[in-house]
């Protein structure tokens, strides 16, 4: 569904991706890991298209898709839940939702069969659907910030370090959360500091290591590989 041939972006004059190569098959859950300033974030930016290209290519559904504006990427289903959740806080929750279907043109009709597949999904943002959304707990808001992101109707969702700034309870919780998503037949790229939680729920796992694949493989492996888990995972 999604691959990266030979990938390098950078920041400025600062080189961040060297070379890199990634697949995700549809149905799957990958987990992509690597210490702070690997470059975790910026491979999701050059997919989304926030970040341009120096070198490779990124093809989604067969299309090529480097180059798109992000809106266009999105149009295509392939959409981010960015790091830090990057809510509209002076908002509702509902009005947020809405806010992630804006690219889609959904019809009235369609735009509220979504609104309740995510009322079902997350029962509390039903109940606080009217609430501003920067007066919500981190839990409350991370769920909205996924909400929304499934409002656009991935294909594939990328997931930029969601348990974040979480209690450990609420970390489990999610980790559930994204299975059960996946389960329901959306393909995952899942971005984590929380390398063992992640490998739990993936099929597969790349690491990065400054810029460039370390490892790849299955995850169930590599959870139990002693040198991986004293080398990268910090076990």
């Amino acid at each position: 569904m999604l691959r990266l041939e030979g990938v390098e972006a950078g920041h400025g004059a600062l080189s961040v991706l060297r070379g890199i190569d990634i697949e995700v098959a549809a149905g799957e859950v990958v987990a992509l890991l690597g210490s702070n300033g690997a470059g975790k974030t910026t491979t999701m930016n050059a997919i989304s298209g926030v970040v341009p290209l120096w070198g490779g290519s990124v093809t989604f559904d067969g299309h090529r898709v480097d180059g798109l504006h992000p809106s266009a990427i999105v149009k295509r289903r392939l959409v981010q839940c960015a790091e830090g959740r990057q809510l509209f806080p002076g908002l509702t929750v509902q009005d947020n939702l809405k806010l992630g279907s804006y690219v889609c043109n959904l019809s009235r009709a369609a735009l509220r069969t979504e609104m309740e597949r995510i009322y079902d999904l997350f029962p509390v943002l039903r109940e606080r659907r009217q609430q501003l959304a920067g007066t919500m707990s981190g839990g409350q808001q991370q769920m909205l910030a996924i909400g929304r992101a499934l409002m656009a109707q991935p294909l594939l969702l990328m997931m930029d370090e969601p348990s974040l700034g979480l209690a450990p309870l609420l970390v489990g919780q999610l980790f559930e959360l994204i299975a059960r998503i996946n389960g329901l037949g959306t393909t995952i790229l899942l971005v984590e500091q929380n390398a063992v939680a992640s490998l739990k729920i993936a099929h597969r796992a790349y690491i990065l290591e400054s810029g460039r694949i370390a490892l790849t493989g299955p995850a169930r492996d590599m959870i139990h590989d002693p040198r991986v888990r004293e080398v990268y995972l910090g076990l």
